[in-house]
């Protein structure tokens, strides 16, 4: 058997997919099984002064309505932030937001009895700008009673290091830049889903798209009023999340107190427009940054003003204010940094957790500012990076502790690959090039939810079949955690892939895994899944050694085979019946906490991760100056994920991104007209086609971080980052202009070569 661990991989359920015989959650039917439907608000904001449901009642085929105060109690994903109900309680504050829900025999029959409830509004001032949420506001408009100050400022998040203003102001070359990002969604190809079962034993079984089934969990106990014992969570098949799916959601908790209250099982399914009604996407941003260099290109300082468009609930927005601040300190050594970030509430969907959390909008402007600078000095834009680069093992101004790194690999690798140095500046007028780099966590060092307890447990069960089953928690959301696991315990234990099952995210049979965001499953499941199979390698080798009479240290599990040099030579189920003589089936448990991190300042959790991903990308791209249309040409992109557990699954997650970064550089925006949504559906919201897909070349750099498993870290997020300056760049190479707002559509940049031109 060939090494699992480096070795590409098809994903353990990609002939299940690709075949459609995988299950996702609308594929599930139980008899005697109901359907809900929503009433939402059409109106921005507004008080609700009554609500009839006595039409709907009587409508037939209707088992149950349901209204906000049937389950008053408030939620978030953060603790810290619970300003959620299920339903609105006393005012809307958002076209789109639930009112009431009807579960009834059929889909149809829940929609017609939806149109018979009569609500009676107060229209309020809505907030739809974030400039006048910042402002200070009456009672009447002000979205939640606990905005800052009078205003519906959520959150401000401020850190200072080294008075940046004045080092800035000192610096011998500087430049100042104001960005505007517009709002994008994450776009999944599978709609949110939602099945709930009221079981015979009296324990609710709840079956989701989630990427968070743990948090799903506790959020369903605290607002269902019901102990955590007599409620499982299931996550079946997911057809994409990027963030998406990472909150407990209303239509949740909504389906499960249905199928409480009838005792029977109750389905939910949005249709496309409610998913962009759901949105909790990226935040619409307002940039202005800062920056500042000697005259050798040694950055100097950097100070970043930012207003963040958070919509009408918190979500993750107290962690995403920090975050567009904090993770602009890498992947350069910058000492003198600040910046103060202001999230505010607006009457519009909620903004949340999206690939990339937190740091995409910024590290544009940052990437188009230290180009800026570099023109200035008449450097080459490759060689400012280089002269800036964090080295290893070391801590940024703001306590983020680096250990592996390989961002300067990553744009050696690129910048050789893309003919840099013969290219850049150097190609006819409406072609160019442009380069970024970028880095991200792996995993948040501080779970959402502070407790003593690991961020993961992972389990390995023997049996007599000499089968290994791997339970976790984790999340596959696509992203090829299931297959990781299985790899790392196939490399552990010396049998084939075929000899390890892989069961998770069943909050009954698995153990707590916090859930797949923050670019987390591989570093913290990977260590743990490794630790649990290291653990039953050594039982196994203990049972050995004693009845083989071996010495213990010369035990090796290679190729199925468990062997101690020339004295044993034994196979995989020979081993396991030795193993479980006396004592049939166990379960080793492995985990993963993080090391204590970071300073003592306020806001110095934020950004902390037990490692950083880091990567340089290269972009060509070819402008018509009479249209303004943009072609990305072809992308060079290297990646440093530590060691590539899964090589197949690394360069998917980097395609993924350079698509997923594509859109939002250049077409997709969430469009608003008074708060309504006016591109709620894949034909007005512009994802980049299969014709739109630059080519892409690929590259992976292994620094084998030394805390990672197997030297193992994050390959999900971190490689959107510098996707989208790198193609701002190309175009001023291409053309001449920078772009300081995105998308970048046609219209815009033919704006700017006409104003270049005058």
């Amino acid at each position: 058997m060939k090494t699992a661990v480096g070795k590409p991989m098809p994903y353990l359920d990609a002939r299940r997919k690709v075949t459609g015989q995988a299950k996702y959650t609308d594929d599930f039917r139980f008899s005697n099984m109901l359907h809900v439907r929503f009433l939402r608000s059409p109106l921005a904001h507004a008080r609700i002064k009554k609500i009839d449901i006595s039409g709907a009642e009587n409508w037939p085929g209707v088992q149950a309505i349901a209204i906000g105060p049937d389950i008053p109690e408030a939620f978030g994903i953060l603790p810290i932030s619970p300003d959620e109900t299920a339903m609105a309680v006393d005012k809307v504050r958002f076209i789109g937001e639930i009112v009431a829900a009807v579960a009834a025999e059929s889909e149809q029959s829940a929609a017609e009895a939806v149109k018979l409830i009569e609500v009676e509004y107060e229209p309020l001032p809505s907030v739809v700008n974030p400039q006048q949420a910042l402002e200070k506001s009456d009672v009447a408009s002000l979205i939640h009673r606990h905005g800052k100050n009078g205003t519906n400022i959520h959150k401000i998040a401020e850190l200072r290091f080294n008075e940046p203003e004045k080092a800035i102001k000192a610096s011998a070359v500087r430049r100042n830049a104001k960005f505007k990002f517009a709002g994008v969604t994450h776009a999944f190809t599978e709609p949110h889903a939602t099945v709930a079962v009221w079981n015979q034993d009296d324990t609710l079984t709840v079956i989701s798209a989630t990427q968070v089934p743990h948090y799903l969990h506790r959020t369903l106990s605290k607002v269902l009023n019901l102990p955590m014992h007599k409620i499982n969570v299931k996550k079946p098949a997911l057809g994409g999340g990027f963030g998406g799916k990472s909150d407990p959601f209303p239509h949740e908790l909504i389906t499960a107190y249905l199928a409480v209250k009838t005792q029977r099982p109750v389905k939910c399914r949005f249709s496309r427009e409610e998913v962009f009604l759901n949105n909790h996407g990226r935040h619409p941003t307002e940039m202005e940054i800062s920056l500042g260099c000697d005259k050798n290109g040694k950055l100097t300082g950097m100070d970043a003003d930012i207003v963040i468009d958070g919509g009408a609930y918190a979500s993750f927005g107290v962690v995403t204010t920090y975050y567009n601040g904090v993770l602009l300190q890498g992947p350069y050594r910058i000492d003198p940094f600040g910046f103060t970030t202001k999230r505010v509430y607006t009457n519009k969907p909620q903004c949340g957790a999206m690939r990339g959390h937190g740091a995409v909008n910024p590290r544009y402007a940052f990437e188009t500012v230290l180009d800026m600078l570099a023109e200035d000095l008449k450097m080459d834009p490759c060689d400012l990076r280089m002269k800036n680069f964090l080295p290893e093992n070391t801590l940024t101004v703001g306590q983020l502790r680096i250990t592996s790194n390989g961002v300067a690999d990553c744009l050696k690798a690129v910048r050789k690959k893309s003919g840099w140095d013969k290219r850049h500046g150097k190609l006819p007028y409406g072609r160019g090039l442009g380069v970024a780099c970028g880095f991200y966590i792996s995993g948040s060092a501080l779970p959402i939810i502070w407790n003593r307890n690991p961020q993961t447990v992972v389990h390995a069960k023997l049996d007599f079949d000499g089968r290994v089953v791997m339970l976790s928690g984790a999340s596959d959301i696509g992203q090829g955690s299931d297959t990781m696991i299985a790899q790392i315990a196939s490399e552990v234990l010396g049998i084939s892939l075929d000899r390890i099952q892989v069961e998770a995210a069943d909050t009954r049979l698995t153990p707590v895994d916090l859930g797949s965001y923050s670019s987390r499953v591989t570093f913290m499941v990977g260590n743990a899944s490794k630790q649990a199979a290291e653990k039953l390698r050594d039982e196994i080798a203990k049972a050995v050694s004693k009845e083989k009479k071996v010495p213990l240290e010369k035990i090796t599990f290679k190729n199925g085979m468990v062997n101690a040099g020339d004295d044993l030579r034994i196979s995989w189920d020979e081993a396991v019946e030795i193993a479980m003589a006396g004592r049939g089936a166990f379960v080793e448990s492995g985990f993963y906490i993080s090391p204590k991190l970071g300073g003592n300042f306020k806001g110095a959790g934020a950004g902390l991760s037990p490692s950083y991903s880091f990567g340089a990308f290269i972009s060509e791209v070819e402008v018509d100056p009479k249209t303004g249309m943009v072609r990305v040409v072809k992308i060079w992109g290297a990646h440093d994920c530590g060691k590539a557990i899964n090589p197949l699954a690394v360069e998917g997650q980097i395609e993924g991104c350079i698509h997923m970064g594509l859109g939002q550089a250049l077409s997709e925006e969430l469009r608003y007209h008074d708060g309504q949504i006016i591109n709620a559906n894949f034909t007005d919201y512009r994802i980049p086609t299969t014709l739109d897909t630059p080519q892409m070349d690929i590259t992976i750099v292994e620094s084998n971080d030394a805390e990672g498993p197997f030297g193992a870290k994050e390959a999900g997020e971190g490689p959107i980052h510098p996707v989208l300056p790198s193609i701002g760049n190309a175009i001023y190479d291409a053309v001449g202009v920078r772009m300081f707002e995105l998308p970048i559509t046609s219209d815009k940049v033919l704006g700017k070569i006409k104003e270049k031109d005058n």
